[in-house]
């Protein structure tokens, strides 16, 4: 789908204001902190444009109000255009490409974009056990993301390599999270909060799934050190394909990614793959989801002050 600039949407201030409140309430306005449905839009030119007044809190909001917008000074047109080039985006966009596209200062881009990936993220209390099922395959699989020992400069560092555990459920959704290391303690823990016990596990050889496997209803690995990729319904090419994908953006768009917010850059990759073309979700809608996700999420550059 090709972005088409001139939608005013991108650079008229009423017109993106009017395009996030018909995502945020497609319903009618409701008040952003009671949920109230008695409101009223505030006219003249005492009150600023997109003010409501809630005639059940008694408190004024805007759209913005309770979303990782929240006290911004960017214009509403640059957060709808960085929403739409974030999302259409594959493997990812760099701040300094949404600094030169929206016209803003590099800081402001950066802290754009990490309050955009924090509205692509998970809601704060995740439904539990959510993936899999009855009947269905899901593979779980681990990588490690990081700079590379060739790519380091002569007399510095090599840059740590950070571990990145990955659940994909086939013709389905991935769950993706940093963890401190790759050991059946962390493993076990994500795969607990997000897997309902009665899925068929697909994994490859490593020893941590041992232990794990007899959880689940059926467990199949394949070895890896013994070239064996697919076996039947064994494989875990899926996941794979995610991790190489996550892989492009960090090297190919972002180039280093601290551990302070490598799970913000997990959290982008695993919205985008589940809102993919293949589930039926065109760029458009992937981008009103990301705003739809920015509601009751908040992010303040004393949170993001660790580089």
């Amino acid at each position: 789908m090709k972005l088409d600039l001139t939608n005013a949407i991108y650079h008229d201030e009423d017109a993106a204001r009017a395009h996030l409140e018909s995502i945020r309430w497609p319903e009618g306005p409701r008040c952003a902190r009671c949920g109230s449905e008695h409101v009223t839009r505030m006219k003249g030119k005492s009150h600023r444009p997109g003010l409501f007044h809630c005639n059940s809190c008694q408190m004024p909001f805007s759209v913005t109000i309770n979303t990782v917008m929240e006290r911004s000074k960017i214009s509403l047109a640059k957060w709808v255009l960085g929403f739409q080039l974030m999302a259409s985006s594959k493997k990812g966009v760099s701040s300094h490409q949404l600094h030169r596209m929206l016209g803003i200062t590099y800081k402001s881009a950066w802290f754009l974009s990490m309050r955009i990936r924090e509205a692509m993220g998970l809601p704060k209390e995740p439904p539990k056990g959510s993936m899999g099922g009855k009947g269905k395959a899901v593979e779980a699989d681990e990588t490690y993301v990081g700079g590379k020992a060739r790519n380091a400069k002569k007399g510095k560092p090599i840059p740590p390599k950070h571990a990145v555990v990955t659940l994909v459920e086939r013709g389905g959704k991935v769950h993706a999270e940093h963890v401190p290391n790759v050991s059946a303690k962390n493993v076990r823990a994500v795969m607990n909060a997000q897997l309902d016990k009665a899925c068929d596990l697909k994994t490859d050889s490593s020893l941590i799934y041992d232990h794990i496997g007899p959880e689940y209803a059926s467990h199949e690995t394949v070895n890896h050190s013994e070239k064996e990729y697919v076996r039947g319904t064994a494989h875990v090419n899926t996941a794979e394909s995610f991790h190489a994908l996550l892989k492009r953006g960090i090297y190919g768009s972002f180039h280093a990614v601290s551990e302070h917010h490598l799970n913000r850059y997990v959290s982008e990759a695993a919205f985008k793959f589940n809102n993919r073309i293949a589930l039926g979700v065109d760029d458009a809608e992937r981008a009103a989801t990301a705003i739809r996700g920015a509601e009751g999420k908040r992010l303040t550059y004393r949170q993001t002050d660790k580089a």
